[in-house]
């Protein structure tokens, strides 16, 4: 384990200089087996409705931006707002919850992201453009707490891989239902009520918001990062320096932030502009749906399965899995043409594979490596990045779709994505070459 301070033991009452770990005088004692448990049923139902208003209001983003310009660039920022606002909150959530714990920063992040919904809503109804970006911007809250309750699933987890493959799959259901029901039913609804057509899946978005945040506020209790001994709190603002030397210091970590946002940045990049590429071709908004609900179901209902994989293969062996997977979805992607359907609906579904894969092998190994108080602001620090990536690709995505084509811009994307396969097999490769080799984290 790499971290600069030393944790203070799970339920030992004390402080620590800078950075304390803060265990209150008359906790409770807590199995931690029975913690991990219920923190697991909660953390899903509140993941769950989460997964669903952010897809939900992600898959119909690029297209309302396009329709309130005339312009496919800012169609892609609008979409790009998301993780624009994810990357922007990733560090002041995480330092929340390493102050308060995991409850207040998740549920805090969704009735924030609900709120934003609400915004999104507005823009659809009034044709102001600003207004969806700076919604979505504000859904990206929501995204960083969706994200940032995997790590909460491993605080106490003897198998981190499992624990956080558990919490991802559980966001199959929310999240392949939300572009269902907001191409859908909801979007019948939000006509038949006045509402503008594309006002539907913010809506739903909205109220699916405030049902996450009610479920982890009520329920998730004991705070699992109080009973794994990691809540800390300083007299002064820890730096953003504290979290960035380990990482940048840490082979692993390198690795695990570099894999997460290679991911990000193929799947955002290639997502955000394939409903426009599809329209294009004639292809109706159901068609565009059930492309997105596919894609999410790579994403997330295989991850149980590598989870368990990644626990007992190593997360090096399942980052290369998932870089191999991401360049195969991208290149099919790229052969497809826009009035053709089954190249995208197969491209985005090994990238959905891909991702989760990477997303949780890279999870896992930064759980691995780095312990104690300032673990969770490493992990913020992570999200940040990975997310960063993610709202950069959305953005380049759509300069490249204004001067060149979908092929093109798939194609580039496969590139990018066999980078954490050959970062691995470059270390591999020096390992056995080197004298003491085996140093590095295979497992």
């Amino acid at each position: 384990m790499q971290e600069p301070t030393t944790p203070t033991p799970a339920g030992t009452p004390g402080e620590m200089t800078g950075t304390s770990v803060i265990i209150p005088e008359g906790t409770p004692h807590h199995d931690r087996a029975t913690v991990q448990r219920r923190t697991l049923r909660v953390l899903m139902g509140g993941i769950i409705p989460g997964g669903a208003a952010m897809s939900s209001a992600y898959s119909s983003a690029a297209i309302l931006g396009e329709e309130l310009t005339g312009n496919e660039l800012l169609g892609g920022i609008a979409a790009s707002g998301l993780t624009m606002g994810a990357a922007f909150t990733a560090i002041p959530l995480a330092r929340v919850m390493a102050e308060r714990g995991r409850r207040p920063g998740i549920a805090g992040g969704y009735a924030i992201a609900g709120v934003g919904a609400v915004v999104c809503l507005a823009a659809a109804q009034i044709g102001w453009y600003p207004l969806l970006v700076l919604g979505m911007m504000g859904i990206g809250l929501g995204y960083a707490s969706n994200m940032a309750a995997r790590f909460a699933s491993a605080d106490l987890a003897d198998e981190p891989g499992s624990a956080i493959g558990m919490l991802i799959w559980a966001s199959t259901f929310g999240s392949v239902l939300g572009p269902l029901l907001g191409f859908g039913p909801i979007r019948s609804l939000s006509t038949s009520i006045g509402l503008a057509e594309l006002a539907g899946p913010y809506l739903l978005s909205a109220t699916l918001f405030v049902v996450a945040a009610l479920s982890v506020h009520f329920f998730l209790r004991p705070d699992p990062l109080l009973v794994a001994g990691g809540l800390g709190r300083s007299e002064t603002r820890v730096p953003l320096r504290s979290y960035l030397r380990p990482l940048v210091e840490s082979p692993d970590g390198r690795l695990a932030v570099g894999s997460m946002m290679v991911g990000h940045i193929v799947m955002v990049g290639i997502m955000t502009m394939l409903p426009l590429h599809m329209r294009a071709g004639g292809h109706e908004l159901q068609v565009i749906g059930y492309m997105i609900s596919l894609h999410i179901i790579g994403m997330y209902a295989f991850s149980p399965i590598v989870g368990k994989l990644v626990d007992r293969l190593g997360p090096q062996r399942m980052i290369v899995v998932g870089s191999l997977l991401l360049t195969v979805g991208a290149v099919v992607a790229a052969r497809n043409e826009a009035h053709h359907s089954v190249g995208a609906f197969v491209g985005m579904f090994l990238i959905g594979i891909g991702w989760s894969c990477g997303l949780v092998a890279s999870s896992a190994l930064l759980v691995r490596t780095f312990d104690g108080p300032n673990r969770v602001g490493i992990q913020g620090l992570a999200d940040m990045c990975m997310t960063a990536g993610g709202a950069s690709a959305g953005i380049a995505a759509g300069l490249v779709l204004a001067v060149s084509t979908f092929p093109v811009l798939s194609a580039g994307a496969a590139v990018v994505a066999t980078l954490p396969a050959v970062t691995v097999f470059v270390r591999w490769r020096s390992t056995r070459r080197s004298p003491a080799g085996g140093q590095g984290t295979d497992r």
